[in-house]
């Protein structure tokens, strides 16, 4: 896509396009924990199975969203019963083991997307967090400079962070983006929004922003159908001079 003028923000979902989290896992075992715990006297009314809960399913039903509305997705999918009665549990559950996991330091940051943030910073584009998870901050917090011949940690490189707040709409909305470019201080139109979720692309297009989609799963193809001004495997490929003249592109 092209426009007058340069990107004036950059607006990055955190888990699955900075960092590869551990939600995926925290999802799966909590279910397991509860459905063979506290929930063994209703598993059998369910479709739920160790081997069922796939990556399939956590990426098409629960990726990117707010942490009830992804308990929620999982447990119709499996078809519990009582869910209004459940989903709070079943968050709690998650909440507990994702911490846990990040304490553990069972995460690693994406090198590509680390890299890729800080020459878009760099390049005079202000930058903002824009992710569902209420612990984006812990992830960005965790990941050290250092490494990338820097200093300090990743989530100080970002202007903004609207991440894990309580918004009326979540994805596929794009409310969580709105805010992000408004505290920016930018147009939508003038903005970027890296995701990695289709309901994400989603939201970045209802919001009229330009949209990169980041293939982490195998599903490039879904997220150019959402509508993905450009899809990258690698955020490495994209080609940062040419966001000066409102081009997404790979070199």
């Amino acid at each position: 896509m092209a426009a007058n003028g340069a990107f004036r923000g950059g607006i990055f979902d955190v888990d699955g396009v900075l960092v590869d989290s551990p939600h995926e896992q925290a999802w799966r075992e909590s279910l397991q924990e509860l459905m063979e715990g506290p929930w063994s006297d209703i598993r059998e009314q369910t479709s739920w199975t160790r081997e069922g809960f796939t990556s399939e399913v956590y990426h098409q039903r629960m990726s990117g969203k707010p942490r009830k509305a992804g308990a929620t997705a999982a447990l119709e999918y499996f078809g519990v019963p009582d869910i209004e009665s459940r989903v709070a549990e079943y968050g709690e559950y998650k909440q507990d083991m994702i911490i846990r996991l990040i304490k553990e330091g069972r995460f690693s940051a994406y090198e590509d997307a680390v890299r890729f943030v800080i020459a878009v910073k760099e390049a005079g584009i202000p930058i903002a967090a824009a992710s569902s998870s209420k612990n984006a901050k812990l992830f960005l917090e965790k990941i050290d400079l250092a490494n990338y011949g820097g200093s300090g940690n990743l989530h100080e490189v970002f202007d903004v962070d609207v991440s894990g707040r309580d918004f009326a709409q979540g994805k596929p909305h794009p409310e969580i983006f709105l805010t992000a470019a408004k505290e920016l201080g930018v147009d939508p139109g003038d903005a970027f929004v890296c995701e990695d979720a289709t309901n994400g692309i989603q939201a970045a297009k209802a919001g009229e922003f330009a949209a990169i989609g980041v293939a982490r799963a195998d599903d490039s193809d879904a997220l150019a159908a959402e509508g993905a001004d450009i899809v990258v495997t690698d955020m490495g490929t994209i080609d940062v001079a040419k966001l000066a003249s409102h081009e997404l592109a790979t070199k």
